[in-house]
């Protein structure tokens, strides 16, 4: 169904042709002609990007009143990124009708601009709940004669933490108003909304409810834990025209992923809740105009991004959640285009997997880690592409091709072919060259590499003193995972860890000992408190039963310890001597001894 058959005003169908759009998407034609007919409360269920925008943006600005001078729709949005986009979006379609004013109100922005923009008494405020509700309380901006309110992505922002904000906004508006509310799946605290303020709301669902998108493929890799990274880059390799998004849980890890594909040559930036606004601005920014391939981010950083044509979601941790995972691969395969949603897991999360399909309603298919022989010849392949189809009419070019055909008239065709593709291909060749089977079997148990044992006389390692030890409850991988999270890095070399009953030896690389001895200094890096310097002391070891037996296989142990006890008595005895502390039958032999002394020497026979 095509645009020009609903009943929009003729300058917003105009609009609409100009941006290259003339068939209708599903939630489209459903909402429209709902919407153009009556005022009602409605719910639209549908993934992000199946073009819910136009679906309330046409029917809003068809129905509003452009001569009157104050604000009659409202559109909530959970982030500064999505509020842009809204707006964007509803000025392109009222590009044709000049008396309409629109407003963006966010936060992480200047509020003098925006204070000036609500003084024009835009008939459309498209804003951030916070931001909406500082502005209210400065009287800035006036919802007594709201008529339309519109919640888009009302999972996402009730789930970041705006349920106040919506019932205070809400509350604030006339009674008489429609409500329609726009979610990719129907969490709990949606369905109150929907109960406590609309009235027989009209439900309009694209697909099963909290379902994923049916342009999307889903795969998942079984890979050992501490082998994903190198899955990750393989993938990539495999991939050379991808164009996606990276999941990461923390902060941290996603800063780490994206630190490490820069420095191995990829074309990728981080996006998490530590950048300032601008930092974030920069890089959606060059991740929208593809000056990078791979945006490594967190979820909450993610939400309210609006990018299209993404050809992959890799989920490089699965996260806790069904509907998070619905949103995540809901970022591609938008507008009819096709996509693809990686998983990255370990055998121990298998059974999240189960429980996605389920809500999913689609077929996680399980594959293959590419072999290093496939990745290479995926590589060599697009770098033919590349070759065949590279723009040659220019006529600047033609200077100088006579040095260049001097230069290598001495190459034969296949010598200059070999020469052309080496250039760019070896350094994939001598990446790949030895490298491993990243899949994991699931029919046998996984065998551990058995790595060669470090000793703490290394000489590029130095020992290290942790003032924790057995009697903590400790085991070496907590030292291991303390080192990581308090340097905030993995990329330290332990060696061997020996475990005492109050403390521990760790061996670690030489250049970095310093480094970690000072970030555990640092109390606020290092809240527990663990004492570390440098020792260059030996561990005495612990003799066994047989060490302790003597040549007459007698326990020297039992008597070392009752040697240990004469001697103690020995020492109480001369302590008393020395402090006056002696007992009763002490002091009377002291006596009688000195009595003796005054007297003549004798000799007695006893």
């Amino acid at each position: 169904m095509q645009f020009n058959e609903f009943n929009l005003n003729p300058l917003l169908v105009k609009a609409v042709e100009d941006l290259g759009f003339k068939e209708a998407m599903p939630i489209q034609q459903e909402v429209l002609p709902i919407l153009l007919e009556r005022r009602t409360d409605l719910v639209g269920l549908a993934q992000t990007g199946t073009g819910k925008t136009a679906a309330f943006g046409l029917p809003l600005l068809n129905n509003i009143d452009v001569n009157a001078k104050m604000t009659q729709a409202i559109v909530l949005c959970p982030t500064r990124e999505l509020c842009n986009q809204i707006s964007k979006d509803l000025r392109s379609y009222a590009k044709y009708m000049p008396e309409v004013k629109i407003a963006a109100i966010y936060g992480g922005a200047g509020m003098d601009a925006q204070i000036r923009d609500l003084a024009k008494k835009p008939q459309i405020i498209v804003a951030t709940p916070g931001r909406l509700q500082d502005m209210m309380r400065r009287g800035k901006a006036d919802l007594s004669h709201i008529e339309w309110c519109i919640l888009d992505e009302a999972d996402e922002m009730l789930d970041m933490g705006f349920q106040e904000d919506v019932d205070a906004i809400l509350g604030f508006m006339p009674e008489e108003r429609s409500i329609m509310l726009f979610s990719a799946t129907m969490p709990v605290e949606v369905e109150k909304i929907l109960n406590h303020y609309m009235k027989d709301p009209v439900t309009i669902s694209i697909g099963k409810k909290n379902s994923g998108t049916a342009n999307v493929r889903h795969n998942y890799y079984l890979i050992r834990a501490d082998q994903r990274y190198l899955a990750l880059k393989r993938l990539i390799d495999y991939y050379p025209h991808i164009y996606g998004i990276v999941f990461c849980r923390t902060k941290n890890e996603t800063q780490e992923v994206a630190d490490n594909l820069i420095h191995d040559g990829y074309s990728a930036a981080a996006l998490h809740g530590d950048l300032s606004q601008v930092q974030r601005d920069l890089v959606m920014s060059h991740f929208r105009q593809r000056y990078m391939q791979i945006l490594v981010a967190t979820d909450v950083a993610a939400r309210g991004i609006d990018v299209s044509d993404l050809t992959h979601i890799i989920n490089y941790n699965l996260p806790d959640e069904t509907a998070v995972y619905i949103h995540r691969s809901g970022r591609t395969g938008r507008a009819d285009k096709t996509g693809i949603c990686i998983s990255l897991i370990h055998v121990k999360e298998k059974h999240k997997i189960k429980a996605i399909e389920k809500v999913l309603g689609q077929t996680i298919e399980k594959a293959l880690v590419p072999t290093a022989k496939q990745v290479c010849e995926k590589q060599l392949f697009n770098h033919i592409d590349r070759l065949e189809n590279v723009d040659i009419m220019r006529d600047d070019i033609e200077d100088y091709l006579p040095i260049v055909f001097r230069k290598l008239s001495w190459l034969t065709r296949e010598e200059l072919i070999t020469r052309v593709v080496a250039l760019n291909f070896n350094r994939f060749l001598d990446y790949y060259k030895n490298a491993k089977d990243l899949n994991v079997d699931e029919t046998r148990p996984e065998k551990k590499e058995k790595k060669e044992k470090k000793v703490y006389n290394d000489e590029n390692l130095v020992r290290l003193y942790f003032g924790r030890g057995k009697r903590d409850h400790i085991k070496p991988n907590f030292i291991i995972g303390r080192i990581n999270d308090v340097t905030e890095t993995k990329d330290i070399e332990i060696g061997h860890i020996d475990m005492f009953d109050n403390f521990c030896f760790v061996a670690v690389d030489k250049d970095r000992a310093q480094f970690v001895i000072d970030c555990f200094a640092d109390p606020d890096k290092n809240p527990d408190g663990i004492k570390v310097e440098m020792t260059t002391g030996e561990p005495t070891p612990k003799k066994s039963a047989d060490d302790r037996k003597d040549r007459h296989g007698r326990d020297r142990g039992r008597e070392q310890k009752r040697d240990n006890h004469h001697d103690r008595g020995a020492r109480r005895h001369e302590k008393n001597d020395k402090y006056g502390n002696s007992s009763d039958h002490d002091k009377k032999k002291k006596k009688r001894k000195s009595f003796d002394d005054d007297r003549p020497e004798r000799k007695y026979r006893w």
